[in-house]
């Protein structure tokens, strides 16, 4: 005996370590959109991704900075010598006839190693102005870099809230299926009762029986989408897989906004959208980029100096050896070499048509915002509507069934419509905000009505 309760008490002791480590497993945590909007944006990977482009066009703007300073360079080398044959003339006082002495093979040493050293530098003084050019593309590049990461940094934003409404509509459906299979365990059961004591066919009880496995069925799959809603929210939030996180209908709900006309919102866009101004950049680099091509036809100019030191054991050596100069360099195959400028003229036609679709876009972007808003704020309308009639009809309908004036189908009927009116006004009320929130982005306002909030 004291055997098998001591064993019964181990189960026991384990049992309850297992419950509590899968408790503590899943933490639960409530969150607010503005601390959800938050965590995304620091956590978000297409971010880090889009911060690094401005480094990296931050760095090509350096490169082209760069390229006004001096170039200069250092080489040398130590040679080892065969038994070579050296003339060296030179000018000398005393002559053999010829106003020079020669030194040939036979008075001099023959040199076995060859020792020299160069350092050479220049500095770019006019270049067709591709320097300057250059700068000048970099410069717009980069801050359409800036640009396209606040674009992403609103796509972040609109996502988030977009997952925020899937979380809550998923844990609202899990909710309201559950409520209906209360409802329907409660209907078998009473109706269970009813057949047993011969008041009721046995087909209407498998119909009842029917309808709360399809209702279970219903609950798994809300079930399902909620938990994986969730896991897709603690990843963009950068949060464990197992933080259950809870929504607040309320911050879904958005004041009564006065609503502008939709071209308004359509001029607030081209001036507001950051996808607009980056292209609009990018055609300032490529106007830059044709002037800079053309500047490859003009001649370079340099001031240019070095030093020199050469050693040629029993021959020569040279030390202070200093040159300042200037260079000119000049192509002349740029004359009929000019495909760079027909390639920088193209890029910049290419960026114009792009700006003319993206306005078309844009502007069928706003107005799909703006009729979607519209037609969500209706739905609530109509929702609430529906429910209140599903409600009156499911009552309706059920006294009839009670004094046998309906059938088993058609309280099941009226039962399945009410559940699926308080869906929809459940996600129509949630859906609103989101629509408003889409509408902000397509004008190109939408972290200006967050960062307020």
């Amino acid at each position: 005996m004291k055997y098998n309760f001591l064993i019964a008490f181990i189960i026991l002791v384990v049992s309850c370590f297992i419950n509590a480590s899968g408790v503590q497993a899943q933490t639960g945590r409530i969150i607010a959109l503005k601390e959800a909007i938050e965590l995304s944006i620091k956590n978000s990977k297409q971010l880090k991704g889009s911060r690094a482009k401005v480094e990296e066009a931050t760095a090509a703007l350096k490169e082209a900075a760069e390229r006004r300073l001096p170039e200069a360079g250092i080489s040398a080398s130590h040679l080892r010598l065969n038994s070579p044959n050296i003339n060296v003339k030179t000018k000398s006082t005393t002559t053999n006839g010829s106003g020079s002495s020669t030194t040939g093979p036979g008075n001099s040493g023959k040199p076995s190693s060859l020792s020299y050293g160069m350092l050479n530098a220049s500095l770019p003084v006019y270049s067709g102005l591709r320097i300057r050019y250059g700068i000048e593309s970099s410069k717009y590049l980069e801050e359409a870099a800036r640009l396209d990461a606040d674009n992403d940094r609103e796509a972040v934003v609109l996502n988030t809230i977009n997952a925020f409404d899937n979380l809550y509509k998923a844990r609202a459906a899990v909710d309201l299926v559950n409520e209906s299979l209360q409802g329907a365990r409660q209907r078998v059961k009473d109706f269970s009762n009813l057949e047993k004591n011969g008041i009721l066919p046995r087909n209407d009880l498998l119909k009842a029986q029917l309808q709360q496995s399809n209702t279970e069925l219903s609950l798994l799959d809300a079930e399902n989408n909620w938990k994986l809603a969730n896991i897709n929210m603690d990843l963009m939030l950068g949060l464990p897989d197992t933080t259950v996180l809870t929504v607040n209908e309320a911050d879904l709900q958005s004041a009564e906004v006065q609503l502008k006309p939709v071209e308004e919102y359509v001029q607030l866009s081209m001036q507001n959208r950051k996808d607009i101004a980056a292209l609009a950049l990018r055609k300032k680099a490529a106007s830059t980029g044709v002037k800079a091509a053309k500047g490859g036809s003009y001649p370079s100019v340099a001031l240019t100096g070095g030093y020199v030191a050469a050693d040629v054991p029993n021959v020569f050596t040279v030390t202070n050896a200093v040159n300042v100069g200037v260079g000119i360099q000049y192509s002349l195959s740029s004359l009929w070499k000019n495909s760079q400028v027909d390639q920088a003229k193209a890029r910049e036609k290419q960026l114009e048509a792009s700006e003319e679709s993206l306005n078309d876009n844009i502007r069928l972007q706003v107005n799909q915002a703006y009729q979607n808003f519209l037609s969500t704020k209706k739905k609530i309308e109509v929702y609430q509507t529906a429910v209140a009639q599903a409600e009156e009809n499911y009552r309706i309908v059920r006294n009839k069934f009670q004094n046998q004036l309906a059938t088993t189908t058609d309280l099941l009927d009226a039962d399945v419509a009410q559940l699926q009116a308080r869906l929809n006004a459940a996600f129509a009320k949630a859906d609103t905000s989101v629509a408003y929130n889409k509408l902000l982005q397509t004008a190109g306002l939408l972290l200006n009505q967050t960062e307020t909030k």
